[in-house]
């Protein structure tokens, strides 16, 4: 079996676990994560990214908010005279705004572990697809974090750029590829509409499944072989 879940922001690495355990998630079953693992609650994902180091059946796909960390990671470099000449004002704005969206947890956390285990984690991070193509239950499907932006029907998924797949925010009306359903998180389906509120939302050609984990809500995870849906009550 193929399950996906998205944005997870934080949310208590038990609870995740609570949550695999009760969709029967073994290790004959994978896993994809479609971002944003990191930032904004509790320890900023840092326990959940550990985690991952060791998976086999779990594969996170790069999301906005790992990007922007890798952006940041010179904040791990030994202090040195030349590594704190090399801080610009490009590099403390970038600093400056990743820690206004939810960085500055993840980043205070990420500093309490052994600089190996740092590097270890920055290094998965960096190897995170942007995307993946899988079939299950008789459907093919692309997965990402953000979905596509500038789409264009006649443009393979390997040509779109880092920012169309980090960065989308589609429309209702957007239509994806007709053959391939599209699976991504990014935009909490709340800010579609308040009919949204802990939904996840089904178009033709494309399924949003972040709810909102990020921001106090529900988090969800789909099994993608029969579109069962699987959450916990009162997780936060």
């Amino acid at each position: 079996m193929i399950y996906v879940i998205s944005d997870l922001h934080g949310y208590p690495h038990d609870k995740f676990l609570a949550l695999l355990d009760k969709a029967g998630f073994g290790k004959n079953d994978f896993l994809f994560i479609l971002g944003d693992v990191v930032d904004r609650n509790g320890d900023g994902g840092v326990e959940t990214l550990k985690w991952l180091l060791y998976q086999t059946n779990v594969q996170l796909i790069l999301g906005n908010h790992e990007a922007m960390l890798l952006a940041c990671s010179f904040v791990f470099d030994e202090v040195t005279e030349k590594s704190i000449e090399s801080l610009d004002a490009e590099k403390l704005d970038m600093l400056e705004r990743y820690s206004l969206d939810g960085g500055d947890v993840t980043l205070k956390e990420m500093q309490k572990l052994p600089k190996n285990l740092q590097q270890d984690i920055l290094d998965y991070l960096r190897e995170a697809p942007l995307y993946e193509t899988v079939s299950a239950g008789g459907q093919d499907f692309i997965l990402v974090h953000s979905g596509l932006d500038e789409f264009d029907p006649k443009k393979r998924i390997e040509d779109y750029t880092s920012e169309e797949l980090l960065w989308a925010w589609p429309e209702l009306t957007d239509e994806y590829y007709k053959n391939v359903m599209t699976v991504f998180g990014h935009t909490p389906t709340l800010s579609y509409g308040k009919e949204y509120t802990d939904k996840i939302i089904m178009t033709s050609t494309w399924i949003d499944i972040d709810m909102g984990a990020g921001f106090g809500r529900q988090l969800v995870l789909l099994r993608l072989d029969d579109m069962q849906e699987f959450r916990l009550e009162n997780l936060v």
